[in-house]
């Protein structure tokens, strides 16, 4: 949680890399109008590492490619909200200077790198294509930049593979490729949109441990967004887990993982089937996401929730800090003071703090 919340306008501090104030995107289809992204609110210090979890559909992926400014508008709308990066509000940038944010400053490692890399240029190319444009360098100066990131990224023999087209590399290999082109221009930040999605088990692990190896040395920040929170477990520093495109809970990934208060992320967590006992029923979040059509009027995971009461029906919580805990974040009526609740309803009988874990530590980390 943010220790002073600043004024539309005012820039965060120094310290602060990228900060998203009120972002709200939305689409304009044939059916209506889908709130993708609906007052998100977080920020990224210099350096740190941050994870954006939650189901496929909660606004991750939207929230990362409004901060770039990659949507096509329209369908899509920006309807507020401010992106503070080094200082500046990007959504205050012309296009033209947007360009030179994106790609050298900001990068991301998109999803899947085999509609990412363009199919008719060899992996050299496109990599030096990217430091040329940015770092107007000649085309041989950008091509030995890409040998060079190719090696340092574990490719084996990098001068002979930067004359490769990617079908001629494997899902692991092209994921490397997507990010040596991301880390080329020594970016502020870097958007790792589930860089591991398409990979197996053993390749991911070899995936993650080089996204955090080159992070550490070259001193980006990382905004990792994932749906995996084993991922989340041992790869950042903060965590937000998103809900029907919200932030219900921000905090330390300590704090979110072994200690959660939103029941939502308490239910993510008892669904990691590691530790269920076999013929045992799996532990499931019952029901479904809401219609985007048709949000619910409080509460967004109320018609869900085991603990849902009185004020969840008809007034949204606000995100704020627990009580006596200013390091977390939590959008639930469960943890406001009575006196500050709509009609002042009382709530039943609410889950314990956990003295120990939700679920094993081990359960959570990959082995």
């Amino acid at each position: 949680m943010s220790d002073a919340v600043l004024g539309p306008g005012v820039p965060p501090p120094p310290d602060v890399l990228l900060e998203v104030r009120d972002l709200r995107t939305y689409f304009h289809v044939m059916d209506g109008t889908v709130p993708a992204v609906d007052g998100v609110s977080f920020s990224i210090k210099r350096g740190e590492t941050m994870g954006l979890v939650g189901e496929s559909g909660c606004g991750k992926s939207v929230t990362s490619l409004t901060i770039m400014r990659l949507l096509d508008i329209p369908p899509a709308e920006i309807a507020s909200g401010e992106i503070w990066f080094d200082g500046r509000d990007l959504l205050r940038l012309p296009e033209s200077e947007m360009r030179e944010v994106r790609g050298n400053d900001i990068t991301m490692i998109f999803q899947e790198p085999m509609t990412s890399l363009n199919p008719v240029f060899t992996i050299g190319d496109q990599i030096g294509e990217a430091v040329q444009q940015h770092r107007h360098v000649s085309k041989k100066a950008g091509w030995d930049r890409a040998v060079e990131m190719l090696r340092l990224v574990g490719i084996p023999g990098p001068e002979r593979r930067a004359k490769q087209y990617p079908h001629e590399m494997s899902g692991g290999m092209r994921q490397r490729v997507m990010i040596a082109m991301a880390l080329a221009c020594d970016p502020k930040l870097v958007v790792a949109d589930e860089p591991t999605t398409a990979l197996d088990v053993t390749i991911q692990a070899q995936i993650l441990e080089l996204i955090k190896a080159l992070q550490q040395e070259t001193g980006a920040a990382l905004l990792l967004i994932t749906h995996d929170l084993a991922v989340v477990a041992e790869t950042v520093q903060q965590a937000a887990v998103m809900y029907a495109g919200k932030i219900v809970e921000t905090g330390s990934v300590e704090d979110v993982i072994l200690r959660p208060k939103h029941p939502y992320t308490e239910g993510l967590l008892r669904s990691i089937p590691s530790h269920v006992a076999r013929g045992q029923r799996l532990n499931v979040i019952k029901g479904t996401v809401p219609n985007p059509f048709r949000m619910p009027v409080g509460c967004r995971f109320e018609p869900r929730c085991p603990y849902a009461f009185e004020p969840c029906h008809d007034h949204e919580p606000p995100l704020q800090a627990p009580s006596g805990d200013q390091s977390q974040g939590v959008a639930c009526w469960l943890h406001v003071p009575e006196a500050q609740r709509p009609g002042r309803a009382v709530a039943p009988a609410s889950p314990p703090a956990p003295s120990q874990p939700v679920v094993p530590v081990e359960s959570v980390s990959r082995q």
